[in-house]
């Protein structure tokens, strides 16, 4: 299917509409898990709006910056994983609320 046969505005207000979930669940939610798969869903729906605005108009610097998010995100995976699964074995909970582990 031809990228040009859907309006390049849908694609934007569908990444919109992503980024929006993925806020709302980073705010909203209380686990751990569920907070860094709405980040993961913040970037993805930002590398959505990269490849339909290098497709658009014809360029590849959209699909470069979607390669080094996607690099980003593989970190932050490995790197929020490693942390919730120190905060587990410590404190035997996922959810943020609970977690205190900078105070005195």
């Amino acid at each position: 299917m031809n990228l040009q046969a859907i309006p390049f505005e849908w694609y934007l207000i569908l990444a919109a509409v992503l980024f929006t979930i993925g806020a709302v669940g980073v705010v909203t939610r209380r686990n751990a898990i569920v907070v860094f798969m709405a980040i993961e869903m913040m970037l993805n729906s930002v590398n959505l709006a990269f490849i339909s605005a290098a497709q658009f108009l014809g360029d590849i610097n959209g699909q470069l910056f979607v390669l080094f998010v996607m690099a980003v995100a593989a970190g932050e995976a490995a790197v929020g994983l490693a942390i919730v699964l120190a905060l587990f074995r410590n404190k035997r909970t996922v959810y943020v609320d609970e977690v205190n582990v900078l105070k005195w």
